[in-house]
């Protein structure tokens, strides 16, 4: 008689496009395979033969946070930390619990969360993202010629494109910029349309995963890197295919505002 299948149990969100599955590792972990997370990342997020998302954000207990949650991407390769993510985390524990405020321990640091609107399944928050690492312009040589760009640290590394336009084959661009030897962990790439005093347009190429919808760190990435350059004031709106999250400023600090959606539960089969 065959046992039955292990199951381990997600909730899918999506924060302007950019998705992601909610694990608790806690549940989890004795029904996985092995204790390599980053094999079974890569292939619940399989668009084709998994449930499909652009990482998972693995759910932890913290000592002082309300969780601790560490991103693996797509590919199975860990980031510090997604600001989109966490804020479907935020919203997922805003789901089970009375709360206006969530505290998030990711891999950039503790992040705070604030309720700022609901609407089941929908929640908006504004996150204090910290302070920006704004770095001198840097060329980069690809096929074809130079790029100019800004590297921005959010905790994770950024390089952001200022264009007059986005052209057909900007993500292959993106993707070289990637490969350069400058970025040695790698790099975002933000290419980036300034379209008034406190509006951008934004798409964003992101490590382990590609082209992305959206991005939460990507746009204060973009956002910061205007701001510096006397682009354009505070606050910014970051107009990206999965839609519009503000970033301003305060002192020194970036925050963040946008939505998160939670699409569903499921349980996914193991064996």
């Amino acid at each position: 008689m065959s046992s039955k299948t292990p199951e381990v149990s997600f909730v899918k969100a999506n924060a302007c496009g950019n998705d992601f599955l909610l694990i608790d590792f806690s549940q989890a972990e004795r029904k996985l395979p092995s204790s390599d997370i980053a094999a079974f990342t890569q292939r619940i997020c399989n668009r084709h033969e998994g449930v499909g998302a652009d990482g998972v954000e693995w759910m932890y207990p913290h000592a002082t946070a309300d969780v601790e949650i560490r991103l693996i991407n797509a590919d199975g390769s860990e980031a510090e930390i997604s600001g989109n993510g966490t804020r479907c985390v935020a919203a997922y524990l805003c789901s089970q619990r009375a709360a206006e405020k969530i505290t998030i321990q990711t891999g950039a640091g503790l992040k705070s969360c604030v309720l700022i609107a609901k609407n089941d399944p929908e929640y908006e928050f504004d996150i204090e993202m910290g302070e920006a690492a704004v770095e001198t312009e840097l060329a980069v040589q690809i096929d074809g010629g130079e790029v100019r760009g800004i590297p921005v640290s959010m905790g994770n590394p950024h390089y952001v494109v200022f264009v007059q336009k986005f052209s057909e084959t900007w993500q292959n661009q993106a993707a070289t910029i990637q490969r350069r030897s400058q970025f040695k962990h790698g790099v975002n790439v933000e290419m980036v349309v300034v379209d008034g005093k406190h509006d951008v347009k934004a798409r964003f190429f992101e490590r382990g995963v590609g082209e992305t919808q959206s991005s939460g760190t990507g746009s204060c990435a973009a956002a910061i890197a205007a701001i510096s350059t006397g682009r354009v004031e505070s606050p910014v709106r970051v107009h990206a295919p999965g839609g519009i999250q503000t970033v301003r400023t305060q002192g020194k600090i970036l925050f963040l505002r946008g939505a998160a959606r939670l699409v569903c539960r499921g349980e996914f089969l193991v064996g």
